[in-house]
C-alpha cells in the first residue's frame, strides 16, 4: 500500500483536478482500510467512474484489449500535443524529449527497478519482439511456450522458424487453471539440450489466468535459458513488482491496465543483460549496453510518452492493491453468480491468486459469437469472443474439426465500471441461459 506522502505527491502531478476530486483523493491518503473493504466503498468508486470520460450509452466489458484513459491523462496528452505543434522541431526535441526521463523514472519506481533498465515502447508487442528477435538463434535451436500465448508472439517465433530454421515447441495447459505447479511441470518436461528461449505469459489473454512466472523464471535460470515474460495484462493489473516475478526480461502495454493513452508500452531488461539482446531497429554505435537502444524508432510522438506520467499518478492514487481488489470484486459479482451452474462454461478459476479482473464464460448449446453479438445488439454490452483450439500434447495444432478448448466471451470490466453495469450484464446472460437466443 502506498504511504500518505507518496499519494499526496502524486496529487501534485494533476493540477487540473477539481475541488471535489482532490478532496476524495486526499481522503484516500489517510484511509487505512484493507483492499477488500475499500473495494466495496461505492462513494470512492463513483469518483473513479466520473474520472473516465467514457460512453455510458454502452457497457464496455472489453477493456482487456485497450482501456480508456482517465480525463487527466487525456488532458495531458492534448496539452502537450498542442504545445509541440507550435514548433515541433524545437519543442518536441529540445523541450519535451528531455522530460521522457521523468516518465522513465516513474515507470521504474512503479515496477520496482532501476530507471536504466526501462525502455518506453509503443506496446507489448514491440517490447516483446525486441526480445524475441534480439537473441542469437540458429537452425535447430528450440523455443518453448504454451499454446495459449498471444498469437502475435507465436507468429514472431514462427517467422524466425521459417527464416532461420529454429523450432517452436508449444504445449497445452489446463483450462481453467487450478494448479500452477502443473504449468511448471509441463515447461520443465519439454526442456531439452536444444532449448534456447522460454516465453511465458504473466496473465493469459484468453482467460485471465495467472501463470507462475517466478517459478518458470527460476526454472530457466537453473538451466541457463533466458525467460521472456509477456506482461501485457499483468502490469498495473496485478499488484506485483519485478522482484516478486524474479524476471530478467519483461514487456507490457500501458494502454491496458495502467490506463495510459493508446500507443504506450514498457520494456524491462535487467541491466547486466541488455548487451545480450540486439535491438529490433538499429541503434547508435555505443548503445550496446544502453536500455535506450530499444527506443530507436525514429521520429515519435513525445506527447504520448509524457501522458504516461498522468496515468502513473492516477494509478498511484488508487493504490495497486486497492485497484486489484476492485477488479476482482467486479469479476466476482457476475462470475460467482454463474459458477457451477448447469451449461455454464467458466474458463477462469475464481480461486484467490488464480486470476484477476478478467474471466471467460460460455453457455453450452449457445454459439459464443452469436451470444456476444446478441448482447451488443439488444443490450449494447460489448465483449470479445474467445475461441481457442490450441495444440495436442505433442505441440501439433489441432484440426479445424476438433472442438475448441476454450469457447466463450472474455469479460473484462475496468474499475470505472458501475455495479449497475455489472448487474445488467448478469441479467442479460441469465436471460439467455434461461430462454436461449431469440430466433
Amino acid at each position: 500500500m502506498l504511504r500518505r506522502r507518496e499519494i499526496l505527491a502524486a496529487l501534485g502531478a494533476l493540477p487540473l483536478l477539481n475541488a471535489r476530486a482532490r478532496a476524495v483523493l486526499e481522503a484516500l491518503a489517510g484511509d487505512d482500510r484493507g483492499p477488500s473493504e475499500f473495494a466495496r466503498d461505492e462513494e470512492i468508486w463513483r469518483f473513479v467512474q466520473e474520472a473516465f470520460p467514457v460512453d455510458r450509452s454502452m457497457i464496455n466489458f472489453n477493456n482487456g484489449g485497450v482501456c480508456p484513459s482517465p480525463r487527466s491523462a487525456q488532458e495531458a496528452l492534448a496539452r502537450q500535443t498542442a504545445f509541440a505543434n507550435e514548433a515541433p522541431a524545437y519543442k518536441l526535441w529540445r523541450i519535451l524529449e528531455p522530460q521522457r526521463e521523468n516518465v522513465r523514472e516513474g515507470l521504474a519506481r512503479t515496477f520496482g527497478v532501476d530507471s536504466e533498465e526501462v525502455a518506453i515502447t509503443r506496446n507489448a508487442s514491440e517490447g516483446l519482439q525486441n526480445l524475441q528477435m534480439g537473441f542469437d538463434l540458429e537452425a535447430g535451436d528450440e523455443v518453448l511456450c504454451t499454446d495459449q500465448d498471444y498469437p502475435r508472439m507465436i507468429n514472431a517465433f514462427l517467422q524466425r522458424s521459417a527464416r532461420e530454421g529454429i523450432r517452436l515447441v508449444r504445449f497445452p495447459i489446463p483450462t481453467p487453471l487450478e494448479d500452477p505447479a502443473e504449468v511448471v511441470r509441463r515447461y520443465a518436461e519439454r526442456i531439452t539440450d536444444r532449448t534456447r528461449l522460454i516465453l511465458v505469459c504473466q496473465v493469459i489473454n484468453l482467460t485471465g489466468s495467472i501463470l507462475p512466472v517466478r517459478e518458470i523464471c527460476r526454472l530457466g535460470r537453473e538451466r541457463g535459458i533466458p525467460v521472456i515474460v509477456d506482461g501485457a495484462h499483468g502490469f498495473a493489473h496485478l499488484p506485483v513488482q519485478r522482484d516478486e516475478l524474479d524476471c530478467d526480461f519483461y514487456a507490457t502495454s500501458l494502454h491496458k491496465w495502467l490506463f495510459a493513452p493508446v500507443g504506450t508500452g514498457m520494456l524491462y531488461v535487467r541491466r547486466e543483460r541488455i548487451g545480450e539482446v540486439w535491438s529490433l531497429m538499429a541503434s547508435n554505435p555505443g548503445q550496446e549496453e544502453d536500455i535506450r537502444k530499444f527506443e530507436q524508432i525514429g521520429t515519435h510522438p513525445c506527447p504520448l510518452v509524457l501522458s504516461i506520467g498522468a496515468a502513473l499518478a492516477f494509478h498511484a492514487q488508487l493504490g495497486p492493491e486497492r485497484k486489484f481488489a476492485r477488479m476482482v470484486y467486479l469479476r466476482d459479482r457476475w462470475a460467482r453468480r454463474f459458477a457451477g451452474r448447469d451449461r455454464i462454461r467458466l474458463s477462469t478459476s475464481l480461486e484467490p491468486g488464480r486470476a484477476g479482473g478478467i474471466a471467460t464464460v460460455g453457455i453450452e448449446g449457445i454459439d459464443s459469437r452469436a451470444l456476444s453479438a446478441h448482447l451488443w445488439a439488444k443490450h449494447r454490452i460489448y465483449t470479445t469472443t474467445i475461441r481457442h483450439r490450441g495444440t495436442d500434447e505433442e505441440g501439433r495444432p489441432l484440426e479445424d474439426s476438433a472442438p475448441y478448448q476454450i469457447d466463450g466471451m472474455r469479460v473484462s470490466p475496468a474499475p470505472y465500471a458501475t455495479l449497475d453495469e455489472v448487474d445488467r450484464f448478469s441479467e442479460a446472460l441469465e436471460e439467455v441461459l434461461q430462454h436461449g437466443l431469440p430466433s
